[in-house]
Parts: C-alpha cells; structure tokens; sequence
C-alpha cells in the first residue's frame, strides 16, 4: 500500500472523524505517521479540532454512495466508526445499507483495507436474542467481511476513558446514588477495555496483512459484573462503599429511563447501551496480538483506566465525549441569514447592550457560558426546560461542556450545539432540545459608532405548524425574564473580569444574579 510516488505513508479515510472514537483516532494516525481523509457530513465541525490543519476533510454521507465513492479515491485504509445509535426507528435498516455502500465503494475504489470497530457479543446466545443494538453492530461488521475488501472487526464491550458514554454512565451513578436500586444486568461478567488500548489497536490494524479478514475480540485484564466496576470506581474516586441492591423488575427500556435521569446521557442511547449488558461479553480471543502486540507494561487494567479518565476530567481535557456526535434527528435547517434560507415565520427576541470594558473580557464571559457556569439568568427556568426535555426523549441540560473555558464548532453544550464560532466575535449555537421548530442562539461582540463595546443577543426560532407558534407565545411572557437577564448578567460578569485571565467567569462571581 501507499502510492506510487515512493511515499510509504497510508492514506486512511476516516468516517466518524467527529465522534467519540474517531476524534482520538485521526490524532493518532497522524503521530503514526499515515496520511488522513476525514469523511464528515458536516467538514467545518472539524476546523476547530487541533489538528484539522494536518488532514484532508471531504464532505459526505455514509449513506450516499456518491460521496463515499469521492472519499475512497487514494485510500488505502479506511475506517468504519459511524452507526445509528439512538437514531430512533429504522436504524438497522440504515446501518445495513450505509454498511453496503461502504464495502461497495471501497471495493470499487481498490481500497486495501478496512477496519471496523463493533461490539462485542455474547458466546451462545443466537443473533435473534440479542438487543436490537448489538445485532445490528454484528451484522454491519458481516456485511463488511463479505464486501470482499479484507477487513478487521474489533469487538469491544464497555469503552472506559475520559467522556465515553460508558464511563459517564459508571460515574453519575456511583457518585450520585449511594445507596441503588439496579437492574439485574449489574451481575452480568463484563471485559471492559481502556480508551487507549482501542485506539492503539485501531491503528495498528492499518497495516495488517493483507490475507486477514476476520474478527478479533479486544478487551482489558479484568472481567467483572458491573457491580463490582460501580465498587471499584468508588474506590478509585475515594467515595464510600456503594449499597447496591439488583432488582429483577427493570427491563432494558425502564434501565434506559433510570440512566437517563440519573445520568447525562439521554434515554436513546443509555437504553441500548443497557440492553447489550444483559448477556455476558467477555473476549473468547486475544489473537489480535498475534499483529499489534501489548506494549511491554501489557493492556491497561480497570483501575488505571479510572485513574487516566478521572485526571483529564479534573484537569478539562477531555478531548472527545460521547455527545461530541450530532444527536440523529436534530434540525439541519440553513440558518435565517444563509442565502439557502427557504422563508416563513420567523421569532425574534433581541437584546443590545453598551458594555464599558475591553471585548476581550466580554468574549471571555461568552466562551465560559453553560455546563458548570450556567446561563446567567433564573436558574431555575433553565433546570425545567432541561428536565422536560429529557422527559420527552431529548438530551436536556446535563450535556454539559467538554471544556470549561474553550469552545470548538460541533462541540455539545447543555441542549445546544456550537454551530459557529468566530472568536472574539460570535458564538452561535444551535437548539438540540427537543422543539416544534428549530432554534438559534446567537451571542455576539462589537463596537458602536462611537467604539464602545457592544454585548448583542439573538434567539431565533422557526415554528413548524400551529404547535410552533403555539410554542413561542407560550414561552414569549418569560422571555423578559430569560432572555433580559443573560444580557444584564452577561455584561455584568464582564465588568467583574480582570485583565489577563483566562475564559470563563470570573472567580467568584454568580452566573444567576439576576432572576
């Protein structure tokens, strides 16, 4: 593989570049040593990402064989890192046929390679038995074997390292319930894997022989029930020793509803999540390392794994999470200022502010908002919008940030999304909630005629059918309240702001003074 110039460098196309896994894998590749195409559906989610400037990114759908087959052209590896998960009804049929197009293309376009990272199944359970998930991750991971590219499918239970769905999910339960009533999949064997061992082999899949096509099992040292995962992060975090208290009356679905209140992640994805710990997944195999072998110090443990997370949590550098992807439904409507813009009813709630501080202090406070710093007005309303959005399905507040003072284009906060960012000017975020229509928010900077510094707020929202007009004069009577007191707190938290400090609120200042 490689091209014919003499460059020995793989050229790996990379799909899911924006989510959880690959958001670590393209850095990775690239320290390796190979050439990476980033296949995105959306490329400038990609801009703000540290190492955009050393990758090609193509825009594209897995879905669409025509974007796909543009992607292929030149690759020797390509890796397969996207599914439908809480993608709502239909998802299999979607991840099949993405899957199809895939191997197609890839066949087509000479591709040496691919490499896919599945789940790991249950030994002795038929196809038919297994979660709806699980089962459609296997059959993906066939289609790409019979696509007659050869191809690695690893197969991983629980991913554990700093903003995995599966490591938020141990931490909000051990740390906010002492004392708990599970469901019964908590005694059910698990071979958890650290982030950084999956990655590793990911990338050393990239230069298996060409003669491998196959699965391979990969998981960590330990094998443990989830229960004793719950005891020993509590260990590792320096908590109490947890109560836990198995129950056999919580099915999949009600799991997903208890992990989704108690939790950040939304019922959609912690359902499936639950529903593939039913049965046991321990790895039946380690012949991966017959090609990418363990580093001398051997695969990383559970407890270090913990230990790796936890330290990136305090210290904010957590590079990906698991809401680092687009939630599957969320509008994609063009903004009401994009020339494609198609019309129609449009709401508008805007403020403007004078502001009598540099924009530099202003901008701080802005890049700082939402997660652990709030929103700056009545607290309280946020707190409800955010719980009757996770009633209904939808991810409510508890998202939170992946960094508590940087924000990149894509990244998740609360129940936005960074749409845009252009620094030191505008933030521009777009609504995830769950809404009859979809939502902007706009925070910007700038200068008056006279150059004093002006503090703009722009929510927009585009109603779909009565219910969305319905929606905006029943929320309209609270917008004063709302919306007027992020802008009186916004620009009062600027004024508290000394020079040279980094984003984010000042020390000590109150995010909700003014409800």
């Amino acid at each position: 593989m490689g091209d014919s110039s003499g460059d020995t460098r793989l050229r790996c196309l990379v799909t899911g570049a924006s989510g959880y896994i690959g958001g670590r894998l393209v850095p990775a590749l690239l320290d390796a040593g190979h050439r990476v195409r980033a296949l995105a559906r959306t490329p400038r989610k990609l801009r703000d990402h540290p190492w955009a400037d050393r990758v090609e990114v193509v825009g594209g759908d897995v879905g669409d064989a025509a974007s796909v087959r543009a992607a292929m052209a030149g690759v020797d590896v390509a890796y397969y890192l996207v599914h439908a998960l809480g993608s709502g009804p239909g998802f299999e049929e979607r991840d099949r046929e993405a899957a199809r197009i895939f191997g197609e293309q890839a066949r087509a376009a000479g591709v040496g390679r691919i490499v896919y990272l599945g789940g790991l199944t249950p030994a002795g359970v038929p196809e038919r038995e297994l979660s709806p998930h699980l089962r459609s991750r296997t059959e993906v991971g066939r289609i790409l074997l019979d696509s007659g590219v050869p191809t690695a499918v690893l197969r991983a239970a629980v991913v554990i390292g700093s903003g995995s769905a599966s490591f938020e999910i141990l931490r909000h339960l051990t740390e906010r319930l002492p004392l708990m009533i599970t469901p019964s999949w908590v005694r059910t064997s698990i071979q958890p894997i650290a982030v950084r061992d999956v990655v590793r082999y990911l990338v050393g899949c990239a230069t298996l022989p060409a003669e491998v096509n196959r699965t391979f099992d990969i998981g960590g040292p330990d094998v443990m029930t989830y229960r004793d995962m719950m005891r020993r992060y509590a260990r590792v975090a320096g908590l109490p020793r947890r109560l836990i208290l198995p129950v056999p009356v919580l099915t999949p679905g009600l799991s997903g509803l208890w992990i989704g209140l108690v939790t950040p992640v939304p019922p959609a994805i912690a359902r499936p999540l639950a529903e593939s710990l039913r049965h046991e997944v321990v790895c039946r195999e380690h012949d991966i390392t017959r090609y990418v072998p363990d580093p001398p110090d051997g695969v990383i443990g559970f407890d270090r794994a913990l230990r790796l997370a936890l330290q990136r949590v305090k210290e904010a550098r957590v590079d990906t999470r698991w809401s680092s992807a687009a939630v599957t439904g969320a509008p994609s409507d063009p903004l009401p200022t994009d020339p494609d813009w198609a019309g129609g009813s449009l709401y508008r709630d805007e403020r403007e502010l004078t502001v009598p501080v540099a924009p530099e202090a202003l901008w701080r406070v802005i890049e700082g908002i939402g997660g652990e710093n709030g929103w700056y007005s009545f607290p309280l309303a946020w707190a409800v919008r955010g719980w009757l959005d996770r009633l209904v399905g939808g991810v409510g507040l508890r998202r939170g940030r992946r960094d508590a003072q940087r924000l990149r284009v894509g990244d998740s906060l609360d129940f936005w999304r960074v749409e845009e960012i252009v620094p030191g000017e505008l933030l521009r975020l777009r609504a995830e909630m769950r809404l009859p229509g979809p939502a902007w928010l706009d925070l910007s900077v700038g200068r008056d005629d006279r150059g004093r510094t002006v503090y703009r707020q722009r929510a927009l929202f585009h109603p779909r059918g009565l219910l969305g007009h319905a929606y905006w004069w029943s929320v309209w009577p609270f917008h004063a309240v709302v919306f007027g007191g992020m802008a009186r707190n916004i620009t009062a938290a600027a004024r508290s702001v000394p020079r040279d400090t980094p984003p984010g609120p000042p020390a000590g200042h109150r995010a909700h003074e003014d409800i």
